[in-house]
C-alpha cells in the first residue's frame, strides 16, 4: 500500500515511517524541512511541501492510497493557541479531492471526549484553544466525503510498545489523568485501521 504521512518528523510520524516501512508498506514523508528525515529506505520517498498548500501536496499525493496525518502543535503553541490542524485538514481535503484518494486517518485528543472529572478538566481548560483547533478539524473532516477516520489518544508517552485498546466513540476505561499510550502505538492503530472498514466514519478512542 502506498501511504502518504503529513507530520513525519514528529514523533508519531516518525513512528508511522519506521512501522509503515517494517510492514512493507511504501511510505511517503510530506515535510517542509526533508533533510529532517534521517531514515533511508528504497520504499521511502521524501517531498518537499507545505502542508498548508493544497496545491502542493495534490501534486505529491496522487497514486496514494491512504493519508496518515501525525500533524500537532508544539507545547508552546498548544497553549497559545493555533489553527494548525483545521487549516490542515482543510488543505488535505482539498488535496485528496484533486488527486482521487479518500482514505483519511488523522490524530486528535482525547480531551474532546467528555468527563474524567478535575484533572482533564483542568488540562483542557489549560489547552483550550488547542481543543478549540482540534474540534474544528473533526467537524471539517466529519462533513466530508472522505472515509475518514480520527483517532483520540490521552497523554502521549516515550516507549516502545506498540499495544493498545481501542473504542468507537469512547476511551477504553474512561478518561483519567492514568490514561497514557505510546507514540509508537498510535501509528500502529492508524496503520492497523488504514483498510479497517470498523473504524470507517469512526471516531475512535485509544490507550494503553
Amino acid at each position: 500500500m502506498r501511504l502518504f504521512v503529513l507530520g513525519a518528523t514528529g514523533r508519531t510520524g516518525v513512528e508511522l515511517v519506521d512501522l509503515g516501512l517494517a510492514r512493507g508498506h511504501e511510505v511517503t514523508a510530506f515535510v517542509r524541512s526533508p533533510q529532517r528525515i534521517a531514515r533511508s529506505d528504497a520504499r521511502l520517498h521524501v517531498r518537499k511541501g507545505d502542508p498548508l498548500d493544497a496545491a502542493q501536496m495534490a501534486g505529491a499525493l496522487a497514486g496514494h492510497d491512504a493519508v496518515l496525518s501525525a500533524l500537532g502543535p508544539t507545547p508552546g503553541d498548544a497553549m497559545r493557541g493555533t489553527t494548525l490542524l483545521q487549516s490542515a485538514a482543510a488543505s488535505t481535503l482539498a488535496a485528496m479531492a484533486t488527486a482521487g484518494v479518500r482514505r483519511f486517518l488523522v490524530v486528535s485528543s482525547a480531551l474532546l471526549f467528555p468527563g474524567g472529572g478535575l484533572g482533564p478538566g483542568f488540562f483542557r481548560w489549560l489547552i483550550r484553544d488547542h481543543l478549540r483547533d482540534a474540534g474544528a478539524m473533526e467537524t471539517a473532516v466529519e462533513a466530508s466525503a472522505v472515509d475518514w477516520t480520527i483517532a483520540r489518544p490521552p497523554r502521549l508517552v516515550a516507549t516502545r510498545d506498540e499495544a493498545y485498546r481501542a473504542q468507537d466513540g469512547a476511551l477504553p476505561d474512561g478518561l483519567t489523568l492514568r490514561a497514557k499510550l505510546s507514540w509508537r502505538a498510535v501509528a500502529a492503530f492508524l496503520l492497523d485501521a488504514v483498510d479497517d472498514a470498523r473504524y470507517v466514519r469512526k471516531v475512535v478512542g485509544i490507550r494503553a
